[in-house]
């Protein structure tokens, strides 16, 4: 019960500190509460693979100088920890983070410090490949959170982000990520990333992995977009990462097989449904040897989600394919999420 207490407690006086200030000019709470189910057709067992319920809680602060975010999220006992056997309430560190603003005769500079997620992915299924971990398949599971400082450079239609990115406290293992994001004064929008663990070779041996990833976005009507997302992950050699130098502390892991390469890619369109539903997605990606990443799946996967908004609260139905393109091997995941 101390763990529960303590953790609960600094929470919620972070919390209260937000409260107190809602009166200020530019902030805002924010809150809501999602529930997702998942069900993969081709098992017998008639209960639901996953599922889960939770709470998000949190303020946010706009002006012309700075920007913030902080959003705590909380999950029951059922769906929470055990320590020592006994179950207890879930209250975790979701993102926060703050951005510094300048405007400088037309030119606008920030920088960024905190935790915070980048996603390209339009349904949550496929994509962001510079960052996702392409092992990693199925509802929701392509979402990254970085903790990370950033500086960004926005003149006309170009943004520069460039991120210094840790994996640990001490700023010695991570990655730097730099992206550029078009946006033409036309329905299409054009992104491009690079991303190295750099920073795993300042303390250990460790092997760079390369990731150059792009992305397309072109609304051909205000209800009817395409778009796409093309990678290309290198991971290098170092005869001093080992299975034994890792398990010895010695080096660091690779992201992916030594000397591996691959060549990620997927295809969407956002069809119209006469305003029945917000987005009517349809994807279809293709990694060719994905059986190196996922044994024994095939190297063609498919999405299909239904996105539908009413009142506060938004539901997304998807149907993905499994490991295998038959029949029976598809999942059907549920998340509503209501805001309050």
């Amino acid at each position: 019960m101390k763990y529960f207490t303590k953790k609960t407690s600094f929470w919620l006086m972070i919390l209260a500190l937000c409260f107190n200030a809602f009166a200020s000019s530019g902030l805002s709470l924010t809150g809501n509460l999602q529930s997702q189910a998942k069900k993969n057709l081709n098992t017998e067992n008639p209960t639901l693979d996953d599922f889960w319920i939770r709470a998000n809680l949190g303020a946010s602060y706009k002006s012309e100088a700075l920007d913030a975010v902080i959003s705590i999220r909380m999950f029951g006992p059922t769906f929470g920890n055990t320590i020592d056997s006994k179950k207890y309430d879930k209250v975790m560190a979701d993102l926060y983070w703050a951005n510094y603003k300048w405007n400088l005769h037309g030119q606008k500079i920030n920088f960024k410090l905190g935790h915070w997620k980048t996603d390209w992915s339009e349904s949550a299924n496929f994509g962001t490949y510079v960052d996702a971990d392409l092992k990693k398949r199925g509802f929701w599971l392509r979402d990254y959170t970085h903790d990370a400082m950033e500086i960004g450079w926005t003149y006309a239609f170009s943004q520069l982000h460039v991120m210094l990115a840790t994996t640990n406290t001490k700023y010695s293992t991570g990655y730097l990520r730099i992206e550029e994001t078009l946006k033409l004064n036309f329905p299409l929008e054009i992104k491009a990333a690079y991303r190295v663990n750099a920073l795993d070779v300042m303390e250990k041996s460790a092997v760079l992995t390369h990731r150059v990833a792009s992305k397309v976005s072109y609304s051909i009507l205000s209800d009817l977009k395409v778009y796409g997302e093309l990678a290309f992950i290198k991971t290098g050699k170092n005869s001093e990462v080992t299975a034994s130098s890792v398990a010895n502390n010695f080096a660091i892991a690779p992201e992916y097989e030594q000397g591996s390469s691959f060549l990620p890619f997927y295809l969407g369109i956002d069809i119209p449904s006469a305003k029945f539903l917000d987005h009517f997605y349809l994807e279809l990606e293709y990694i060719k040897n994905r059986k190196k990443l996922n044994k024994d799946n095939d190297d063609l996967a498919y999405t299909i989600s239904a996105v539908k908004s009413f009142g506060n609260s938004k539901a997304q139905l998807s149907v993905f394919s499994g490991d295998k393109l038959k029949r029976k091997d598809v999942s059907l995941a549920l998340r509503l999420t209501t805001g309050f």
